[in-house]
């Protein structure tokens, strides 16, 4: 069961680096694809809680700006 569920881990980062090395257009197009979405995800969840970041943000600093004075 372990060499088996080894072996397959094995596999899968060959898998991996074949990839990675791979200097095709696929590759480009899977990472820009990744940027989009991580773009995509971080502008909806800034919009959502733009408020709470807001508050959060300013507490953090008044309380480094107290420690600091």
């Amino acid at each position: 069961m372990m060499t088996t569920l080894k072996n397959k881990i094995q596999r899968m980062g060959l898998k991996t680096r074949k990839i990675l090395a791979s200097k095709s257009g696929d590759q480009m197009t899977g990472w820009l694809i990744v940027v989009l979405i991580v773009v995509v995800v971080g502008a909806v969840f800034m919009t959502l809680y733009q408020d709470s970041i807001t508050t959060i943000w300013n507490n953090i600093v008044t309380k480094i700006t107290g420690l600091l004075s």
